[in-house]
């Protein structure tokens, strides 16, 4: 994958900063998790939901916080006992994993539940009144309120 050099765009923009460091973390080659797999889906116009497949984590295993843009899930197993079974094969995954989502402005969590080993976050963009695009009437000038403007001859 190139590398590409965002320094020129530093010196001419200004407020771009996090979105020029979430383009450079993402070109990172280290950082392809693929463990949970997840799937991002768009739910309505401005709502979301991320489903993990979290299979052998419970409710008290997972955490959830969403903090400056930026979703972060982490699951970590609880210690078993020395007395349980002894595996002959493990393929079910044990190990602890945390996944970040950069989240755009305005998103927000709304609720979170676990369901056959999937766990589902719903999100939802809230964008404020102010920043809303609203729609501006134009008045039309009538005859009646123009002005004239004389001119005096002499």
């Amino acid at each position: 994958m190139r590398h590409v050099d965002f320094s020129p765009l530093y010196r001419s923009t200004v407020g771009f900063d996090r979105l020029f460091t979430m383009l450079d973390s993402l070109a990172q080659p280290d950082q392809a998790q693929t463990y949970p797999p997840y799937n991002i889906e768009r739910t309505g116009e401005n709502t979301y939901r991320i489903t993990m497949a979290v299979a052998g984590f419970d409710e008290k295993e997972l955490s959830i916080e969403a903090h400056a843009n930026v979703l972060q899930v982490k699951g970590e197993k609880s210690e078993e006992s020395a007395e349980s079974s002894e595996y002959l094969y493990r393929g079910i995954a044990k190990r602890a994993f945390e996944r970040r989502f950069q989240l755009a402005d305005h998103v927000e969590v709304q609720a979170a539940s676990l369901k056959n080993g999937l766990l589902h976050i719903d999100l939802l963009r809230n964008i404020p009144e102010a920043m809303k695009p609203r729609r501006i009437s134009i008045a039309a000038e009538s005859v009646e309120t123009a002005k004239a403007i004389e001119a005096h001859i002499s």
